[in-house]
């Protein structure tokens, strides 16, 4: 019987590839890492505390339900003038920069010259940052057309007659064009999780207002398209429009004081003004929350670095489970040391964040759980297998019912590997066995044979012994294997003397259909001492038997019963017996005995109840 796996790994591991490439193509992969990584950025956001620098001006619900505010500036849209007039009395307090997340790429057609007053402001501060945005598609206008102050630049690969449908700050004079594209970056699955520095249009670079604001207040770039936003917790100080509109308006202004050197973002989160965006953080995110976060995060150097550790990881984790399940583990500590290892990830995802590495761990660990499902099935079914093919094996030797104990117990497997231990060997043999073979046709000593093996096998799983086998007309069966019996000795001469009685019985009913039984007789030995039990042989046939000196003398003892008795145990039978089972036989002595392949006599004794 074999007891290792033939190529146990390759089914499941040809589905768990097939599998692995039906999540990458459709996606689900990335989905894993990002609903995992979502949570943990959320999660970690809330020890991130935001700059005390950038100060959020939002025009909310407050400031448009602002009476003052709509007496002087009407319902929104409000008049460009207002936003002119805001800018003049908050620069007056040296703030590092002014960008506004609001477009003025249309002019106002009612009140041109409220948008002239902006114009003019604008004119006279260099820290001013104003958005455009990238189209899908519609009119485009020529990238070598826009201002120097816009900021975009020409790689070597650059179209000199490059175009593109842009949203720019016509409202405003050219030379007030500085900013930078707001376009909201989003992943595949509809949320924002990076800011891009740049856009590239037939190599031309279009800056993002973010980027042009961090590299305005002192900011070093880094030479990549975009970046992954570390979140804070709480979005950054925040100024009601109306506040600090009406603060800056008084003779000694208290909010504006505290505006010196801040990078103020103005920009809108009323809810009827649509700006909000899926994040990590929440469905609905401003997008100027978006902004200052990729500001400050430029500003500090503290972005999330990308860890493209999804396969190395699966491999890492697939290959132990492979090592693991090879060398055939039990399934239940591999998933415990899956358990842990999969904790530690976790955990060590994190941790790493706060060292502004992003490592996703999810599909790895979706991948090396899939393959421990997979292979911890096909263990399951191997082994079954295995344990069916070996139940199968021992009812040739042992009562059904006993091998099923020995299932649920498990001491079935444990007796599968050649060991060696004291047992207690007995055989029979039949005595007359050639002149009633002589009387009778082939078929008929057959089924003869086959009715008296039946009732003596039946007297050895009676008590508990184990079939060694037939040997022609002969029977070899053993105790205390491939369980531990102390009274192995008591139950097989126990055996042997009821196999006796059991041979009385079968030929008191043979006696009356055949007279010709008189000769019938058996001879049975037992002798107890060391063996090697196990199943020896070839990988297609193998026997659970037992070798070894005990057995040889067992054989000769039961070739000494002639002419005796129909039962002689050795010495060290009737020992383990006085032993075990005191007084439970009486043993008559029957002396010395010279058997075959030894010099010194056996002593044997006749066993009775």
């Amino acid at each position: 019987m074999r007891t290792g796996f033939s190529r146990p790994l390759l089914l499941p591991g040809l589905l768990l590839l097939a599998v692995t490439l039906l999540l990458a193509v459709s996606g689900a992969l990335d989905r894993l890492d990002n609903r995992l990584g979502d949570s943990l950025v959320a999660a970690h956001a809330g020890t991130r505390l935001p700059p005390a620098d950038i100060v959020f001006v939002t025009i909310d619900q407050k400031s448009l339900e602002d009476e003052t505010l709509q007496r002087e500036a009407g319902s929104w849209p409000w008049p460009r003038g207002i936003h002119a007039e805001l800018i003049a009395n908050l620069e007056a307090h040296a703030p590092a920069a002014i960008a506004f997340d609001v477009l003025f790429n249309e002019a106002d057609v009612f009140r041109p010259d409220s948008d002239q007053v902006l114009r003019e402001t604008a004119r006279q501060y260099g820290n001013l940052f104003f958005p455009s945005a990238l189209l899908d598609d519609g009119r485009k206008a020529p990238l070598s057309a826009l201002p120097p102050g816009f900021g975009a630049t020409q790689t070597p690969r650059a179209t000199p007659d490059a175009a593109a449908p842009l949203l720019v700050p016509l409202v405003l004079a050219p030379s007030s064009w500085q900013g930078g594209l707001i376009n909201f970056e989003k992943d595949a699955d509809g949320n924002g999780r990076h800011a891009r520095l740049h856009t590239e249009v037939d190599g031309w670079h279009l800056p993002s207002l973010s980027a042009s604001v961090a590299h305005f207040t002192g900011a070093t770039l880094p030479d990549i398209e975009r970046i992954r936003l570390h979140w804070y917790g709480k979005p950054p100080r925040q100024i009601s429009y109306s506040d600090l509109f009406h603060d800056l308006s008084r003779e000694t202004p208290t909010l504006a004081a505290d505006l010196k050197d801040r990078i103020v973002i103005i920009g809108t989160t009323a809810p009827g003004l649509h700006d909000m965006r899926p994040t990590p953080l929440a469905t609905l995110t401003p997008g100027t929350e978006i902004l200052t976060t990729a500001i400050a995060n430029l500003r500090s150097g503290d972005w999330l670095r990308d860890v493209p550790a999804r396969w190395p990881l699966a491999l890492l984790l697939v290959a132990v489970l492979v090592a693991a399940f090879a060398r055939r583990v039990n399934p239940l500590k591999s998933g415990a040391a899956l358990l842990a290892g999969s904790v530690l990830l976790l955990a060590a995802s994190y941790l790493l964040l706060a060292a502004r590495w992003y490592v996703p761990v999810a599909a790895a660990l979706t991948l090396a759980w899939l393959a421990f499902a997979l292979f911890s099935a096909e263990a399951f079914w191997r082994e079954r297998q295995d344990r069916e093919a070996t139940v199968s094996l021992f009812r040739r030797f042992l009562d059904p019912r006993v091998v099923d104990d020995l299932v649920k117990s498990g001491e079935l497997a444990r007796g599968q590997k050649p060991q060696a231990r004291e047992i207690s060997i007995l055989f029979s043999d039949i005595r007359g066995f050639t002149t009633l073979s002589e009387t009778r046709t082939p078929e008929a000593v057959v089924e003869l044979l086959n009715r008296y093996f039946t009732q003596q096998v039946e007297v050895v799983f009676r008590h508990g012994g184990t079939l060694d086998k037939f040997i022609g007309d002969a029977i070899m069966a053993f105790w205390n294997a491939p369980t531990e019996n102390p009274q192995h000795a008591a139950h097989a001469v126990q055996a042997a003397i009821g196999m006796a009685e059991a041979l009385d019985r079968f030929k008191a009913e043979l006696a009356l259909s055949d007279s010709s039984l008189g000769d019938f007789d058996i001879g049975i030995g037992v002798h107890t001492g060391p063996a090697v039990v196990g199943f020896l042989g070839s990988d297609d046939r193998l026997d659970y038997t037992a070798i070894g000196d005990t057995v040889n003398l067992a054989s000769r003892i039961e070739g000494s019963t002639k002419g005796v008795s129909r039962v002689l145990v050795s010495e060290a039978t009737r020992a383990a017996c006085e032993q075990f089972a005191p007084g439970r036989f009486t043993f008559i002595d029957h002396g010395e005995f010279h058997v075959k392949g030894r010099d010194q006599g056996v002593r044997l004794f006749e066993p009775r109840n």
